[in-house]
Protein backbone atom coordinates (compact mmCIF):
# COMPACT_ATOMS: atom_id res chain seq x y z
CA UNK A 1 0.00 0.00 0.00
CA UNK A 2 1.07 3.57 -1.12
CA UNK A 3 2.37 5.94 1.72
CA UNK A 4 -0.43 8.55 2.07
CA UNK A 5 1.57 10.95 1.86
CA UNK A 6 2.92 9.77 -1.72
CA UNK A 7 -0.30 9.53 -2.96
CA UNK A 8 -0.86 12.69 -2.48
CA UNK A 9 1.90 13.93 -4.50
CA UNK A 10 1.64 11.63 -7.17
CA UNK A 11 -2.01 13.08 -7.83
CA UNK A 12 -0.66 16.59 -7.40
CA UNK A 13 1.79 15.83 -10.17
CA UNK A 14 -0.85 14.83 -12.33
CA UNK A 15 -3.02 17.86 -11.30
CA UNK A 16 0.46 19.97 -12.18
CA UNK A 17 0.73 18.16 -15.65
CA UNK A 18 -3.01 18.56 -16.46
CA UNK A 19 -3.49 22.45 -15.37
CA UNK A 20 -0.19 22.44 -17.83
CA UNK A 21 -1.50 21.07 -20.58
CA UNK A 22 -4.64 22.89 -20.14
CA UNK A 23 -3.31 26.64 -20.24
CA UNK A 24 -1.27 25.33 -23.54
CA UNK A 25 -4.45 24.49 -25.09
CA UNK A 26 -6.39 27.36 -23.92
CA UNK A 27 -4.25 30.31 -22.45
CA UNK A 28 -6.64 32.06 -20.22
CA UNK A 29 -6.38 34.28 -17.27
CA UNK A 30 -8.21 31.44 -15.13
CA UNK A 31 -5.86 28.56 -16.38
CA UNK A 32 -2.64 30.37 -15.54
CA UNK A 33 -4.07 31.52 -12.31
CA UNK A 34 -5.00 27.45 -11.84
CA UNK A 35 -1.77 26.76 -12.94
CA UNK A 36 0.74 29.37 -10.84
CA UNK A 37 -1.86 27.91 -7.32
CA UNK A 38 -0.64 24.39 -8.78
CA UNK A 39 2.69 24.76 -9.31
CA UNK A 40 2.98 26.59 -5.65
CA UNK A 41 1.18 23.59 -3.60
CA UNK A 42 3.30 21.44 -6.14
CA UNK A 43 6.98 23.15 -4.09
CA UNK A 44 4.96 22.88 -0.83
CA UNK A 45 4.28 18.85 -1.12
CA UNK A 46 6.90 17.26 -2.94
CA UNK A 47 8.52 15.76 -0.45
CA UNK A 48 7.98 12.21 -1.66
CA UNK A 49 9.31 12.31 -4.90
CA UNK A 50 11.48 15.52 -4.77
CA UNK A 51 14.89 13.91 -6.55
CA UNK A 52 18.87 14.82 -6.76
CA UNK A 53 19.30 18.42 -5.15
CA UNK A 54 20.27 20.33 -7.43
CA UNK A 55 21.08 23.73 -5.31
CA UNK A 56 21.58 23.86 -1.89
CA UNK A 57 20.71 26.39 0.52
CA UNK A 58 20.62 24.85 3.74
CA UNK A 59 21.62 20.95 4.75
CA UNK A 60 17.56 21.03 4.96
CA UNK A 61 16.75 23.07 2.40
CA UNK A 62 17.73 23.04 -1.87
CA UNK A 63 16.70 22.92 -5.17
CA UNK A 64 15.25 19.87 -6.40
CA UNK A 65 14.65 18.57 -9.87
CA UNK A 66 10.64 18.16 -8.96
CA UNK A 67 11.15 21.72 -7.94
CA UNK A 68 11.97 22.41 -11.39
CA UNK A 69 8.61 21.59 -12.90
CA UNK A 70 6.93 24.77 -10.60
CA UNK A 71 9.06 26.81 -12.60
CA UNK A 72 8.27 25.32 -15.93
CA UNK A 73 4.19 25.34 -14.68
CA UNK A 74 4.66 29.45 -13.66
CA UNK A 75 6.77 29.59 -16.84
CA UNK A 76 3.51 28.41 -18.98
CA UNK A 77 1.06 30.59 -17.07
CA UNK A 78 3.29 33.88 -17.33
CA UNK A 79 3.44 33.08 -21.25
CA UNK A 80 -0.59 32.62 -21.07
CA UNK A 81 -1.04 35.87 -19.39
CA UNK A 82 1.08 37.68 -21.74
CA UNK A 83 -0.83 35.67 -24.86
CA UNK A 84 -4.10 36.86 -23.67
CA UNK A 85 -2.80 40.17 -22.62
CA UNK A 86 -1.92 41.05 -26.19
CA UNK A 87 -5.52 40.12 -27.65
Amino acid sequence: MLPTTLFYGLVLLNLLFVCGAWTLAKPSRRAAGVLIVVSVLWVLFNGPIEGHVILSFTPENGLTESDLLSVAGIGIALWALRKRRRW
